[in-house]
């Protein structure tokens, strides 16, 4: 017999935004290869009708929302929620807290619920007070009506079995290797700085590019990503861009090789973020065996092992850190090996689809 499962809580499928994105896009032609019937649900404009990557198998719903920084998760949230209410899938995956508050329509329906818990929003810099209360209300809607929490990072685990005393599954992301991609034209293998992340405060971006004024007297910096909204940091790393030839601002990439190329061939790769737990973009770093230097920080020894190249947040720290890995080739290769065996052994895309499987199945055999 077919089961029937929704995903809630992300831009919709494919995506190519962010960690929950990428997830689903493993994650549902993989329930489809092994039997499910899958629904993800989205936000319209977030994804392409025709793409390409699409796998026919899978149902794309769109519902409406309100497309703004403050109300897009809970608005999209709730009306994918109540189209899911009428279709009535075996098992319902959500993605993010704050989709939280619609838990209980989920269980009036009989709809078993399993909850990707994210990292914890509300400890996140860019979040105003009153986003930061909802994130944290949303938390404890979520430790009360989830039939099952799945934690990216066990550090998560341990936060969540205090604080809301809920257990969890141990789910983190995966990374897909990669060797001999071509790099794009004007950058040579192991010879610039690469920085990948969304534009905001926990990310170490200001810190970073505040190094970069220097490094980029002596290396090549890309730079790939962006606020999505402008503000400091876009103009921060525009005017850094037109004072260094060196320095090479890309914006946000969509294209996977593309990305993984900038990763698998890179001198330095800086991993800022100081919050959250298992970063998707860390463990792909890792699967393409990029030499990295990440911020001291629970969440990244984790995921990288205390033998890792750690720094501080302070800028002259991270630029002098990533001097002496830049200047040592042996380093590098040391760097990229380890990383590239951890990654192999601990964040596989196979190990993680199989878990979540196990859990979608006990939610269903108990239905």
């Amino acid at each position: 017999m077919t089961k029937s499962m929704a995903i809630i809580g992300t831009r919709g499928y494919p995506s190519y935004y962010g960690g929950f994105e990428t997830a689903v896009r493993k994650l549902a032609p993989y329930l489809a290869d092994n039997g499910w019937d899958v629904t993800v649900y989205g936000r319209g404009e977030q994804t392409k009708a025709a793409d390409v990557e699409a796998d026919p198998r899978i149902r794309r719903k769109n519902t409406p929302g309100i497309e703004s920084r403050s109300f897009s998760t809970l608005s999209f949230g709730l009306t994918s929620v109540i189209h899911a209410l009428k279709t009535k899938p075996d098992v319902v995956l959500v993605m993010n807290v704050a989709n939280g508050f619609w838990l209980p329509l989920l269980r009036l329906r009989g709809i078993p619920t399993l909850v990707n818990v994210d990292g914890m929003e509300w400890e996140r810099a860019k979040w105003g007070r009153v986003a930061k209360m909802v994130f944290r209300l949303g938390a404890h809607f979520t430790a009360r009506f989830a039939d099952e929490l799945v934690a990216d990072a066990k550090e998560i685990q341990r936060r969540w079995k205090a604080q809301f005393r809920r257990d969890s599954t141990f789910i983190p992301y995966g990374g897909d290797e990669v060797s001999g991609l071509v790099l794009e034209e004007g950058l040579e293998h192991r010879s610039y700085v690469l920085v990948v992340a969304r534009f905001v405060p926990e990310n170490t971006i200001q810190q970073f590019l505040e190094a970069s004024d220097q490094l980029a007297q002596k290396y090549k910096i890309v730079v790939v990503g962006t606020s999505g909204y402008g503000g400091e940091l876009d103009e921060m790393a525009e005017k850094l861009s037109r004072k260094h030839s060196n320095f090479k601002w890309l914006g946000r990439i969509s294209d996977d090789k593309r990305l993984f190329a900038l990763w698998e061939h890179a001198g330095a790769y800086f991993h800022g973020h100081s919050v959250g737990g298992t970063n998707p973009a860390l463990v792909q770093a890792m699967a393409t065996g990029a030499p990295i230097v990440a911020l001291d920080t629970v969440f990244n020894r984790e995921v990288l092992g205390d033998d890792a190249i750690f720094t501080s947040d302070s800028p002259d720290d991270i630029r002098e850190t990533i001097e002496k890995l830049m200047e040592s080739n042996p380093q590098q290769e040391k760097s990229s090996e380890a990383n590239l065996k951890r990654g192999r052994e601990m964040y596989s895309w196979d190990s993680v689809l199989g878990k979540y499987r196990k859990s979608l199945d006990k939610l269903t055999e108990h239905n």
